[in-house]
Order: structure tokens, then C-alpha cells, then sequence
């Protein structure tokens, strides 16, 4: 399989994953929240912060889609180079809060650096190779 196809896969993965995350979040956060990684459920109104992060999830699916549609691969690699730091907020947020370090290394950690990876690869498969322009022989004169 190519480079382009590989890294279509991958976005697409991503972008359903993200997708799916996030209305989780919005439409049935208690089911979801526990394997967020954090100990507790909020208490009194802190219940509508799961619904902040499954529209920020829906958000950042929604970028990622409509730049691998429209064909801007490269805004796209470095979209999801950015859009890891999201993740890793997320595993750093669990850590700080003593919650689950295997949702936090194996959830969040591992999905920002898959991300990473895929951002790279459209990165490296958008690159401008350059070359050196060819040497001219003298003309006769």
C-alpha cells in the first residue's frame, strides 16, 4: 500500500475515532466518562464539562475532515500535529488528577502519538523534494 493510501487510512481512523469520542461525550457522557481515566465523576453542574469535551472532540474531527476532503494533505499532517497536543492534555490531565495511569498512557498517551505519527507521515508524504539544477555545458561560441 502507498504512502497516501496508509496515511488516508490512518486520518480516516482518527477522524471516526474522534468523531465517535466526542458524541459519546455529548449524547451519553456517563457511559463513557469512567474510561476517560479520571477517579471520579464530577459532582453538582461538572457534568457539563464532558459535554465541552466531546464538542471539542466533534470540532476537531470536523477540521480534520473537511481537510482530508478537501485535499489539503499537508494543512492536514500538521492539523493532527497540533490537534495531539489535545491528547496529550488529556493523559497529562488524568495523571495530575490521580486517576487511571493505563487510561491515561494507553488511551490518551498512545492515541497523541499515533496522531504524531500519522501527522509526520502526511508531513513527509506532502514534502517539496528539491533538486539541483542541472549544469549547463559552455556554447560554442
Amino acid at each position: 500500500m502507498s504512502l497516501k493510501k496508509t496515511n488516508t487510512v490512518l486520518a480516516v481512523a482518527f477522524i471516526l475515532f474522534i468523531l465517535w469520542f466526542g458524541s459519546e461525550f455529548v449524547l451519553r457522557p456517563e457511559t463513557v466518562a469512567p474510561g476517560f481515566g479520571l477517579p471520579s465523576w464530577p459532582s453538582g453542574d461538572g457534568g457539563g464539562f464532558l459535554i465541552v469535551k466531546g464538542t471539542r472532540d466533534l470540532v476537531m474531527a470536523l477540521v480534520l475532515g473537511v481537510l482530508l476532503v478537501a485535499g489539503h494533505r499537508r494543512a492536514l499532517g500538521w492539523a493532527m500535529l497540533v490537534e495531539a497536543l489535545a491528547a496529550y492534555g488529556d493523559m497529562a490531565n488524568v495523571l495530575a488528577h490521580h486517576g487511571s495511569v493505563a487510561a491515561a498512557l494507553g488511551v490518551h498517551g498512545l492515541t497523541a502519538t499515533l496522531m504524531v505519527a500519522n501527522g509526520l507521515l502526511l508531513m513527509r508524504e506532502t514534502r517539496k523534494v528539491t533538486t539541483a539544477p542541472a549544469a549547463h555545458a559552455p556554447r560554442p561560441a
